[in-house]
C-alpha cells in the first residue's frame, strides 16, 4: 500500500508504538524468563535500570551455552579475515560475455569485484560490525529478535532490544513498518528538537524520540518524532532491497510478526536444572556444617573437650559424644544424578564441546568429527533465517552506503549480486566434499572401477565442494586437448628426425 510521508505523520509514532506493544508484550515476557535462568542482564525487565542487581543463576550451563552458540554463529556467518560473501556478475551480464569470448575482461571484472569485497570487510571490521552483532546474536537466543540499524550519514551500526522497537509484518513475513524508541539525553539534542519540547529539562533528563519507518511501495518512509512532534529535516527514504533497518530473527513463525528465541526450546530443561541446582546448593550448604552432640546425662563435659588440647587426657566415654548427620545421601544422590542428565541434554542441545568427546580411553578422532558435525547439522535452519535477514541485507546495505560516499564504484542496477558462501551454504558443500572423499575411498579398494569414473566432473565437484574457485586453477576440456595435439606433435617431430639418424647408422 503507497502511503506519503504527510499520512505517515499523521498517525504519529508514539501511537503507532503503543498500539503495537500489545502484541510483542508476550514475547518480552518469554524473552526475561528466558534470560533469568542464562544470562539475566541481556535482557532485563522493562523497569530495571543500570543499578538493578541481578539475581546470579544457581548454574552457568545457560550462560556458557549461550556465549558458546554466539561464538559459532559469529564464526559461522562472519569468519574473520574472509568474506563471508562473493560479488558475482548476473547470469545475463556473465552469458554476454561469454557469447563475446571476452575472457580477460571477465577475469578484470571479478578482480575489481574481489576488491569491492575486501572494501567491504575493511568496513565491517573498522566499524566494529562484528562487535554489534555478535551482540544481537546474543538476544535473539535468548529473546527471539533483535533490530540493527546502520546510520546513513554516522556510519557504524546500532542494536535494538525487543524492548526497544516494534514491528509489523505481512503473511509473507515482509516488514510493514518498524517503530523504534531512543533515550537521549537533553542536552545531546539539536536546538531546534530541544525546543520542540515544551518543559523544561536538565541537561542530563532522558528524552523519548521516536523513528517510525513505513513500507509504501518499493521503498520505506521513515521520519523522527519527539513530544508528538514530527522532527522537521528528519524525513528520508530508503529502497527496500538497501534499507538501513534489518529486523533479524532466530526462528520464524508463519503469521507472526515476532521470532521465536532458541533458549525458550529448552526453557524447561533450564528451570529445571535451575531449581534441582539451587536445591543441591543449598542441601551442600546444610551438609557442610558440622555439629556434635553431647549425651547430656553422660559423664563427658562438653566444656572439658572445648577447652582441651590436641592430646589431653580427658574423663569421659565416647558413647556420649556423636555428630549430627543429614541421612540423606540417596536423595541428595538422586537430585544429582537428575541434574547430571538434564546438564549432558543441553550441552548437546547448545553444542558445548564438552559432550563431543565420549567417556573413554580412546577416541579417534573421527568419531569427534562425526559428533560435532552431527551438531552442527542442528543449526542449519538457523544459518538458512539469518542469511535471508543478516547477511544479505547488510551487504548491500554496506555496499549502498560505501557507493554513496563514493569508496566504491556505482554499480550498473541489477548487474551484481552478492552471494552467501559461508553458513547453510557452506555446511552443505561441507557434506558434498565428505561424500566425494567416501566414494574415492570405496572406489580405490575395487579393481577397475577408476576407469568408469568421468575424471573431469569429480576434480570439478571436489572443488566446488570445497568452496574453492576453479577459474583459471582447473584446464578446460579445449585446453587439455590442445595440450595432447601439442605434445603428439613433438613427438611426431622428434620421430622424423630419429629416422634419417637410422638411415644413416
Amino acid at each position: 500500500m503507497d502511503i506519503t510521508i504527510q499520512e505517515l505523520q499523521e498517525q504519529g509514532a508514539k501511537k503507532t508504538y503503543n498500539r503495537l506493544k500489545n502484541d510483542r508484550q508476550p514475547y518480552i515476557q518469554r524473552a526475561v524468563d528466558c534470560a533469568k535462568v542464562t544470562i539475566p542482564s541481556l535482557f532485563p525487565e522493562e523497569n530495571d535500570d543500570k543499578s538493578k542487581n541481578y539475581d546470579t543463576p544457581y548454574q552457568s550451563v545457560g550462560a556458557r551455552g549461550i556465549n558458546n552458540l554466539a561464538s559459532k554463529l559469529i564464526l559461522a556467518l562472519m569468519p574473520p579475515n574472509s568474506p563471508f560473501f562473493r560479488l558475482g556478475m548476473s547470469d545475463e551480464v556473465l552469458s554476454e560475455y561469454m557469447a563475446q569470448g571476452q575472457e580477460d575482461t571477465k577475469a578484470q571484472v571479478e578482480q575489481a569485484l574481489m576488491q569491492i569485497e575486501n572494501r567491504i570487510m575493511k568496513y565491517i571490521e573498522s566499524n566494529q560490525i562484528r562487535v554489534t552483532v555478535l551482540e544481537a546474536l546474543k538476544q535473539c537466543i535468548v529473546a527471539g529478535n533483535a533490530l540493527l540499524f546502520l546510520p546513513p550519514a554516522e556510519g557504524g551500526i546500532k542494536m535494538y532490544r525487543l524492548s526497544n522497537y516494534v514491528i509489523q509484518r505481512d503473511g509473507l513475513g515482509n516488514v510493514i513498518q518498524i517503530v523504534t524508541l531512543d533515550k537521549v539525553a537533553y542536552s545531546t539534542l539539536d536546538v531546534t528538537v530541544q525546543n520542540l519540547i515544551k518543559t523544561d529539562k536538565k541537561p542530563e533528563d532522558l528524552i523519548e524520540v521516536y523513528t517510525h519507518v513505513c513500507r509504501s511501495g518499493d521503498q520505506f518512509l521513515a521520519y523522527q518524532e519527539v513530544e508528538d512532534t514530527p522532527i522537521q529535516g528528519s524525513q528520508q527514504s530508503y529502497p527496500v532491497m538497501k534499507t538501513p533497518y534489518l529486523p533479524i530473527r532466530m526462528v520464524k513463525m508463519d503469521g507472526e510478526s515476532y521470532g521465536r528465541s532458541f533458549v525458550e526450546e529448552y526453557l524447561g530443561d533450564l528451570k529445571s536444572l535451575e531449581n534441582l541446582s539451587k536445591a543441591i546448593f543449598k542441601l551442600s550448604t546444610i551438609a557442610a556444617n558440622i555439629y556434635f552432640l553431647v549425651n547430656p546425662n553422660g559423664v563427658t563435659r562438653a566444656k572439658k573437650l572445648e577447652n582441651a588440647t590436641s592430646g589431653d587426657f580427658i574423663s569421659g566415654r565416647i558413647e556420649d559424644i556423636g555428630v549430627l548427620q543429614l541421612e540423606k545421601y540417596y536423595d541428595f544422590n538422586t537430585a544429582k544424578q537428575t541434574a547430571d542428565a538434564i546438564e549432558a541434554r543441553l550441552s548437546y542441545a547448545f553444542l558445548l564441546s564438552s559432550v563431543v568427546q565420549r567417556n573413554a580411553e580412546r577416541v579417534t578422532a573421527e568419531e569427534v568429527r562425526t559428533v560435532a558435525g552431527e551438531l552442527e547439522d542442528t543449526l542449519g535452519g538457523v544459518y538458512s533465517i539469518l542469511s535471508q535477514e543478516l547477511q544479505l541485507p547488510l551487504v548491500r546495505r554496506i555496499m549502498n552506503q560505501l557507493q554513496s560516499t563514493g569508496e566504491v564504484p556505482n554499480l550498473p542496477e541489477g548487474t551484481v549480486e552478492p552471494t552467501i558462501t559461508t553458513g547453510l551454504d557452506a555446511l552443505g558443500r561441507g557434506h558434498d566434499l565428505e561424500k566425494y572423499a567416501t566414494v574415492l575411498n570405496l572406489v580405490s579398494q575395487i579393481p577397475n572401477a577408476q576407469a568408469m569414473i568421468n575424471w573431469n566432473v569429480m576434480l570439478l565437484n571436489m572443488f566446488t565442494g570445497a568452496g574453492v574457485e576453479t577459474e583459471g586453477l582447473v584446464k578446460t576440456q579445449e585446453q587439455i586437448e590442445e595440450e595432447q595435439q601439442m605434445a603428439m606433435g613433438q613427438e611426431m617431430a622428434m620421430q622424423a628426425m630419429s629416422q634419417p639418424e637410422q638411415q644413416g647408422g
